[in-house]
């Protein structure tokens, strides 16, 4: 422990190894609103953040349990749910008119083709201005699904293996199969609800 009178202890989250201080306040001062991604097991969260003195707004946010909404019967913790959740974000940045962002990840380790970056693609494909390299993007078929739905015909051959791991989509009513289309017609119907 410092007995120094000039010693002073450092900021709770950067003790704990939370919060870079330094890489934020060069996100800070980039003077452009923060695209934020948040991710977890089972939902991915977006959120358009401006820093001001007395904390940060959030301006825009989309979570995945909003997927519902718009007809999405997949599960919320994969990457085409990631991939909607960033194209839902950027939907409703446009309507309130928010063009440009900057990535902020926190102290996820960056990861080629994760779903950070998924979100990321999302929100850009959106016609949202993110300073970004096309190398971290996962592949259009990965973003689509079709792995999910070629993982599910592989395993439709064992029906006990099929039923353990895709409960959930039959619950919900969707064969995952078919999870690929069923993309389309979410991204569709999100472009045709929010451009209103």
């Amino acid at each position: 422990m410092a007995r120094d009178a000039r010693y002073r202890v450092p900021f709770r989250r950067r003790r704990t190894g939370q919060t870079n201080f330094h890489l934020r306040r060069r996100l800070i001062l980039s003077d452009r609103p923060r695209l934020v991604v948040r991710i977890t097991n089972k939902h991915a969260t977006a959120q358009i953040i401006r820093a001001y003195r007395d904390g940060d707004r959030t301006l825009v946010s989309a979570h995945s349990k909003e997927l519902k909404t718009y007809g999405w019967k997949g599960a919320t913790g994969n990457l085409p749910a990631a991939y909607l959740v960033g194209y839902l974000l950027g939907l409703k940045a446009k309507r309130k008119r928010y063009q440009k962002a900057i990535l902020d990840i926190g102290l996820v380790v960056p990861v080629y083709g994760s779903k950070v970056f998924t979100v990321l693609r999302g929100a850009v494909e959106s016609g949202l201005d993110i300073p970004h390299s096309d190398s971290v993007f996962p592949s259009d078929q990965r973003i689509s699904g079709e792995h999910i739905g070629a993982y599910a015909k592989e395993l439709a051959k064992d029906e006990e293996k099929f039923k353990e791991r895709f409960a959930g989509y039959e619950n919900r009513g969707l064969d995952p199969t078919k999870l690929p289309n069923h993309f389309e017609i979410v991204k569709k119907e999100m472009e045709k609800t929010l451009s209103k």
